[in-house]
């Protein structure tokens, strides 16, 4: 199982603000624009992959803990996973700080869940990313877009159903070509 969270933003938290104005104008104090202190809302969505299928999308907008991440993640999506895919199940989490709560790494081995080692500051492979990558363009496109988090989280719920799994399965069956490739130029070993 590929799983991991990502953060979404409903407005750009790049801190830039881009003006259109004429030549000359710069300066004009209809081009001026305060800065705000408030860039929108943030939340974390959490799901995982596997060849054909995918979990349930869980959305929170309070930071992933190590409690939150055993007690609602491992508990009640990944120990389902584990126990209808039986001993072959790997599971394959980043090095994040809640990921590697003594409490998790407990959970894992009271429910014998095999962890996939990962080297720390490795590049981040996982498909997943790209799965996030495309769910933010589907919210993104939404019309009206989200402006709260139960609109947040149909729309994340909707659209996290709408991608294909065909897609999903060519992002897991190339991992290990990407992995090689990232690893060969790197110089390092690949975990795969």
């Amino acid at each position: 199982m590929f799983p991991d969270d990502s953060r979404f933003s409903l407005q750009s938290d790049s801190r830039w603000t881009l003006t259109w104005r004429a030549p000359g104008t710069r300066y004009h104090q209809e081009n001026t624009i305060k800065p705000h202190r408030y860039f929108g809302a943030v939340w974390r969505v959490w799901g995982g992959i596997i060849l054909g299928f995918r979990t349930d999308l869980h959305v929170q907008s309070v930071t992933m803990t190590g409690h939150i991440y055993q007690n609602v993640i491992l508990e009640q999506h990944v120990r389902l996973f584990r126990g209808a895919m039986g001993a072959e199940f790997l599971f394959m989490d980043d090095n994040a700080r809640p990921h590697c709560a003594n409490i998790v790494d407990e959970c894992l081995q009271s429910e014998d869940i095999s962890r996939m080692d990962w080297p720390a500051y490795s590049p981040d492979l996982n498909p997943i990313e790209n799965v996030w990558d495309m769910l933010g363009r589907r919210i993104a496109a939404c019309q009206p877009p989200p402006t709260c988090l139960p609109e947040f989280r149909r729309a994340s719920l909707d659209e996290w159903c709408n991608i294909l799994q065909d897609h999903i399965d060519n992002l897991i069956l190339n991992t290990p070509r990407r992995c090689n490739a990232c690893f060969a130029s790197s110089g390092r070993h690949t975990p795969y």
